[in-house]
């Protein structure tokens, strides 16, 4: 006997007011019913001595060490770039100079 019915899979989309054909009526109680019983099986192998899980592969940090590494020279930094001054990046200006006061 199937857990969910057409009848009730009907009813509760009348109380959704979601309009069903009877042949959508038909698929989803068969669909409904199916995942219903998936739960069903997997309640049947639940036992106190199982501890609960979120995820069924246990998952570890796999981040590394923050460790300080080697460090580029400011002269050797700036080399590449089109503009510098006073040991910065030198870029246009894209904003006025205008105060917000």
């Amino acid at each position: 006997m199937s857990a969910i019915s057409s009848d009730e899979v009907a009813r509760v989309a009348a109380l959704a007011r979601v309009a069903l054909s009877p042949q959508e009526v038909e698929r989803l109680a068969g669909e409904l019913d199916a995942v219903a019983s998936s739960f069903a099986r997997v309640t049947s192998v639940v036992t106190p001595d199982l501890p609960a899980t979120s995820h069924p592969v246990p998952l570890t940090n796999v981040l590394r060490p923050d460790e300080p590494g080697p460090v580029l020279d400011v002269e050797e930094l700036l080399a590449g770039a089109p503009a510098a001054e006073d040991s910065m990046f030198l870029v246009p200006q894209i904003l006025g100079e205008e105060s917000a006061s």
